[in-house]
Formats: C-alpha cells, sequence, structure tokens
C-alpha cells in the first residue's frame, strides 16, 4: 500500500485566540507539511483545488512548483484539478511546465469539483459540469500526447494545427479521477484505463463501496485486465496514538470542528457524535493496531492499494498532529505495505 498526505488550504483560524491566518503563512505551513511528509517517507503529497470560501487553494500547480524546488522524492498531486471549470489548454501549460520543474513527479487527480460559488464564478451550471469535465479531459489528453492539436470543442474556441507548449517530461501522465458520488467519473476513468480515487470522506462506506464496485464492471466492460485496475481512497480524519483513549480525546476539538461547520451550514452531520465519527466514518483515530484492522475493513471492501491522510492539523496541535503522522510511518504504514499489495506500476 501507498500513502499520500492532502490538503486542501482551508482558510484556517488560530484554534487557541481565533484570530485569522494570513494567507502568506498559511502557504508556508503547507510547504513546510509537504517537506515533513517527504522527510517521513510518504509517497506523494496532494494539493487541491477550490475556488471558493474557505479555502485558498485556487492554483494547484503554482503552490505544487514551489514545493518541487524543495523536495526531490515525493510525487505530487492534485486533488482534484476542476477541469469542469477550466480551460484545458491553459491547465495542460499549467501542468506539463510543473512536470518538467518535478523531473516527472507529477500525478493529476481530475475531478468536476463541487460548490455553487466557484460554478457561478466561472459560469458553469449543474446540467453542463459534466460534459465539461469529460469534454476538458479529452482535449487535455490529446495535447498531452499529440505535438499538434486539431478539435472543435464546444466550451472553448476550436484548434487548428495547435502547438501548445512546453512538450511535457513524463511522455504520459498518470490521471487519477477523484469522485465521492459520481458514475460519470466512474465510467469516463474505467473507458481510458485510468485510476479512480474515491473521496471516502462524508458518508459511511456503502456509496463508495458501490460506486467501487462500479468503476471495477466499467472496467471490464471497456475490455481492460481486472489486474489493472487501481483504487485510491481517502479518509475523513486521523490521529494515532499510544491508545485509543488517548486518540480519541485528542481528536475531540477536531470533531467540534466538524460540529460547527455543519451547524454555519445549517445541514445536520452525518455523524452526530465523535463516537459515531469514530465507529461508521473512514476516519482513523485511535491506537496503531485499531487504525490498522480499519483500513483491513475498507480494504475488503474498496480493494484499494493507496490511501490518503490529512496533512494538516485541522483543530489538533501542530506538534500533536506531527508526532501521529510519525506514528502512522513508524508503526502503521510498515504493517500496510507488507500486507497489502502495491499497486501495479512502480513509479508510485
Amino acid at each position: 500500500m501507498k500513502f499520500l498526505a492532502i490538503t486542501l488550504i482551508t482558510d484556517s483560524a488560530d484554534p487557541v485566540s481565533g484570530a485569522p491566518t494570513l494567507a502568506r503563512e498559511r502557504f508556508r505551513e503547507v510547504v513546510d507539511a509537504a517537506v515533513f511528509a517527504e522527510g517521513l517517507g510518504f509517497d506523494g503529497f496532494g494539493v487541491g483545488e477550490r475556488h471558493e470560501r474557505p479555502f485558498l487553494s485556487s492554483s494547484p500547480p503554482v503552490v505544487l512548483s514551489h514545493i518541487a524546488a524543495l523536495t526531490r522524492r515525493i510525487r505530487l498531486f492534485t486533488a482534484v484539478t476542476t477541469l469542469s471549470l477550466l480551460d484545458p489548454v491553459r491547465a495542460y501549460e499549467d501542468y506539463a511546465t510543473l512536470d518538467h520543474l518535478s523531473d516527472g513527479r507529477l500525478e493529476l487527480m481530475i475531478g468536476k469539483g463541487n460548490g455553487t460559488a466557484q460554478r457561478e464564478l466561472f459560469q458553469v451550471t449543474p446540467e453542463d459540469q459534466w460534459e465539461r469535465n469529460s469534454e476538458g479531459y479529452e482535449l487535455f489528453r490529446r495535447l498531452w500526447r499529440e505535438d499538434e492539436v486539431t478539435a472543435r470543442p464546444r466550451f472553448r474556441p476550436e484548434l487548428t494545427a495547435a502547438e501548445v507548449l512546453p512538450r511535457p517530461f513524463q511522455r504520459e501522465v498518470r490521471v487519477w479521477h477523484g469522485s465521492a458520488t459520481s458514475r460519470e467519473s466512474v465510467d469516463l476513468a474505467a473507458r481510458h484505463g485510468d485510476p479512480l480515487f474515491s473521496a471516502n470522506v462524508t458518508h459511511p462506506i456503502r456509496p463508495y463501496a458501490e460506486l467501487i464496485r462500479h468503476y471495477r464492471e466499467r472496467w471490464e466492460h471497456y475490455g481492460h485486465d481486472p489486474a489493472h485496475a487501481v483504487v485510491g481512497a481517502g479518509t475523513a480524519g486521523y490521529h494515532a496514538a499510544t491508545t485509543s483513549q488517548r486518540a480519541v480525546a485528542a481528536y475531540r476539538p477536531a470533531f467540534a470542528r466538524y460540529l460547527s461547520f455543519h451547524e454555519r451550514l445549517g445541514t445536520p452531520p452525518v455523524f452526530p457524535t465523535l463516537e459515531d465519527f469514530v465507529e461508521r466514518s473512514s476516519a482513523l483515530i485511535g491506537s496503531p493496531q485499531q487504525v490498522i484492522e480499519k483500513v483491513h475493513r475498507y480494504h475488503e471492501e474498496f480493494g484499494h492499494t493507496v490511501l490518503h491522510l490529512q496533512a494538516e492539523p485541522g483543530g489538533l496541535g501542530h506538534e500533536e498532529h506531527r508526532a501521529s503522522l510519525e506514528l502512522f510511518q513508524s508503526r502503521i504504514a510498515p504493517v500496510l505495505r507488507r500486507e497489502i499489495p502495491d499497486p501495479p506500476f512502480s513509479d508510485l
């Protein structure tokens, strides 16, 4: 099994004083988290893309390019690139440049994105966002693989023998399709023989397991070898300590933020208590052995071989979170790497 650390760069406040964190400081925290993750042995670091409050992650290629300059080994993920909102030509230029700056460590994760505010910002409607995502990806693939492209897309001006530079460092970049509940994204991934990354953060396990089963069915429908299907999965939260009691007690401030978020939205939380959250969500909270056992339970349903954890504290203390990540890499990751087979590709 492989492990990613991912951040959405939430615009956060100091957990004690409540004072807002300057954007400059938040970006520095993200860069520090990436360098720390590489030092611990994480396989990848991901930066999300959002264009609305409370996120500052509107430009993943810029952030990842800075991280690329300070790291040497760790793979660099987008989580996700919202192709439904972007001009695929411009997205290609940004990511082909990042591909060179990182010496080919780029891994794309694409999706339509969520949120009414960002759809309105880019004048994308709920009715056309899936078609935009699919068309954007089809054109992006061609731009990556072909030296000149002629195309007549619906959502951007046509291209006639267009040469788009720079040509990428990697001849073919791996593209993951991020999805929470969307069969459209799953079908697009299966059609192209691409890996799937299940969000797996908002609900109990059933809808995500059903979506992954559908992905594997469509994968075979399109004639791909079932042994080559690759699935990754997210986690709703993470904190490990030497005992489950310590882990749960330490996570209470982070869960309080979860409840506060739902209160601001005016929506009931899916998991009303911390105990329910620990039991029924994908969150990994407990002793090292409990975390290992829960990952195995989810693996039985998903067959996933890549897992992401939260790169930043998210309501935990800074040092407390880092100690928990160190515990993950020293006592949890070695067991999971040994017991759950790696993805069928060598460079992750």
